[in-house]
């Protein structure tokens, strides 16, 4: 098959290296955003009076078709091609003959891929922001549902200090909002519009491109002509938005050793050779394909690092990165939102573990304090007495209060309220904290920035 690049060369390449070139393979995804690019730069040249305006209806009528009759079936991609745009454009003068050829006036490949790949890449991250949104909905809803139920919280997964399972999961959902922030920035700065910017230098055509920007709904142009074929920032920065989002997905509570939470059936899986057991298989891959994604974004930056200006064919590499690490990030959210949705609270047992692990020493210690210890002693004497519940097999709030007292004088029988589980979540006030009413002021703020409550 000729290329449509024939001209200096004879077009003719060799099997082995047509194949190795080619990327219809996988920029096939960006017919769409091809197609409709194309549309907007037919209607440009036509009202720039480059092309007539008959032969642009005819171009944006012939592109029209070739999209529908991809949408539809009727027209197969053909991998003999070289990529996506010279699969359009080769079908386009099948059915339009001389006219076809007028499309490519005054532009490159190389500002037509940076084009289509923004705006593929735009409605991926709107896709991805509605499904991160999903996932905030499920943590809200576990959240009120589970208002009251206390656990230990962690510092070196060691039990730290009693907290509210409501509190814990709205850990996730401030993480999840800079998730959308990230994402929300990274689709400003690739809203930028780099047709018109050709191979690197600009065109002698009277071309308006920001007629073409508008129409393809974008803020601004490049402003300049080499950095806009170049730029592929746009693709490291998402990559790194959704590497830092699959980082904030985890589960670990529902292994036996916590049981804390019990998955659905419908996401775990069992052994084949155990009958025991009931496996977080989906949340486990989750963990997994974030190694995945972090391989992607790091595959891009070593391809691009000191790269000359402007287009190389280097670039050709960033696609299938990018292209994997956004599906990656959507199947595992896909996952992610009914799996929280459908697992199953077991306050008990957060409850026990929270007692068995000493967590309001800190809350007998403040009471030492209160009454007018220094706390190096308060705390002190507090270790010492949780080392007498450990070697007398009991808990603190089952600790005789005369036990107390051969500490120190100053526990009396008030101490068992300040050290109770529920009394010692309730007072952590400071905003942001554990309480209850500060969780209901989170949730409710985590409401608002997805917009009024409608999760």
């Amino acid at each position: 098959m000729s290329k449509l690049w024939a001209g200096r060369t004879s077009g003719e390449v060799s099997s082995i290296a047509d194949d190795f070139n080619s990327s219809i393979r996988f920029d096939c995804k960006l017919y769409k955003q091809d197609i409709t690019g194309s549309m907007a730069h037919a209607a440009m040249l036509g009202a720039q009076g480059i092309i007539s305006q008959a032969e642009a209806g005819q171009l944006i009528d012939g592109l029209q078709g070739i999209l529908s009759d991809l949408e539809s079936g009727a027209l197969e991609f053909d991998f003999g091609c070289e990529d996506i745009h010279m699969f359009v454009e080769q079908v386009l003068t099948q059915r339009l003959g001389d006219v076809g050829k007028k499309l490519h006036t005054a532009r490159s490949r190389n500002d037509q891929v940076a084009l289509d790949l923004r705006m593929y890449l735009k409605d991926q991250i709107d896709e991805i922001t509605a499904l991160v949104k999903d996932v905030l909905g499920a943590i809200v809803a576990q959240a009120e549902n589970n208002k009251g139920v206390i656990m230990p919280g962690y510092t070196h997964l060691q039990r730290a200090q009693p907290i509210l399972f409501s509190h814990h999961l709205m850990a996730y959902a401030m993480m999840l909002l800079r998730d959308l922030d990230r994402l929300g920035d990274c689709r400003k700065r690739m809203n930028v519009c780099p047709i018109g910017s050709c191979a690197l230098a600009g065109t002698t055509y009277p071309t308006d491109r920001r007629f073409e920007a508008r129409k393809l709904g974008f803020d601004d142009i490049a402003r300049n002509s080499i950095d806009g074929v170049s730029d592929r920032d746009f693709c490291v920065e998402l990559m790194s938005a959704v590497s830092i989002l699959m980082m904030h997905l985890i589960i670990l509570w529902a292994s036996w050793e916590f049981k804390f939470i019990e998955l659905s059936d419908a996401y775990t899986t069992g052994s084949s050779i155990m009958p025991q057991k009931k496996n977080p298989d989906m949340a486990e891959l989750v963990r997994g394909k974030t190694g995945r994604v972090y391989g992607d974004l790091m595959g891009l930056l070593t391809t691009l690092k000191g790269l000359p200006l402007a287009y190389n064919k280097d670039m050709q590499e960033d696609k299938e990165a990018v292209f994997d690490a956004v599906d990656t990030v959507k199947m595992c959210l896909k996952v992610f939102a009914p799996m929280l949705s459908t697992m199953t609270v077991k306050p008990e047992t957060m409850k026990k573990a929270a007692q068995g692990g000493f967590i309001n020493a800190t809350d007998l210690a403040d009471y030492l304090v209160k009454k007018g210890m220094p706390f190096r002693s308060a705390y002190k004497i507090s270790g010492q007495i949780v080392a007498r519940c450990i070697a007398d097999g009991c808990v603190l709030e089952t600790l005789p209060l005369e036990t107390y007292r051969s500490y120190s004088e100053l526990f009396d029988n008030d101490l068992y309220h300040d050290i109770d589980l529920t009394a010692c979540v309730e007072k952590r006030i400071s905003e942001g904290g554990t309480s209850a009413a500060s969780v209901d002021a989170q949730i409710a703020y985590v409401k608002e920035q997805l917009g009024g409550g409608n999760v």
